[in-house]
């Protein structure tokens, strides 16, 4: 079992209390978890669900099996939420994801033609290499 220290927990109460949220606003419930975890999930409300009540923003967090340490992750991911609000900033997360979408997208017919283009310089330049003149009688 993991636990959460009380510095941990300080420094969370800490980081609310500078945001001004207090935790009369945010609506905790205890829900059951689904998928692997086996009895322990299916018996146990392992699951930790928040909503602060103001900004009417949502968590549910279901990692780990042990519902302390899905409060404490809960409570943090709502304080991440509600300060990406407040600072107007894409979170660390939406930034990555976008990045990965970027990524994946299908490149436009210019930079696939550039880029083949390339490939075919770098092709004549191998061919250019590996011809050798031969000379009979020399």
């Amino acid at each position: 079992m993991t636990f959460i220290t009380p510095q941990k927990w300080d420094e969370l109460e800490n980081r609310l209390k500078s945001r001004g949220i207090r935790k009369e606003d945010v609506i905790e419930r205890f829900v059951r978890s689904s998928g692997s975890g086996g009895q322990n999930v299916n018996k146990v409300s392992t699951a930790v669900y928040l909503k602060h009540i103001p900004s009417g923003i949502e968590v549910k967090m279901q990692r780990e099996r042990s519902q302390a340490l899905n409060r404490f992750l809960a409570w943090r991911l709502l304080l991440d939420k509600i300060e990406a609000k407040l600072t107007g900033e894409k979170s660390r997360r939406k930034k990555e994801i976008e990045k990965i979408r970027r990524q994946k997208r299908k490149r436009s017919r210019r930079a696939k033609e550039r880029m083949l283009e390339g490939k075919k310089r770098q092709a004549q330049k191998k061919v250019n290499r590996n011809k050798q003149t031969y000379y009979p009688g020399l």
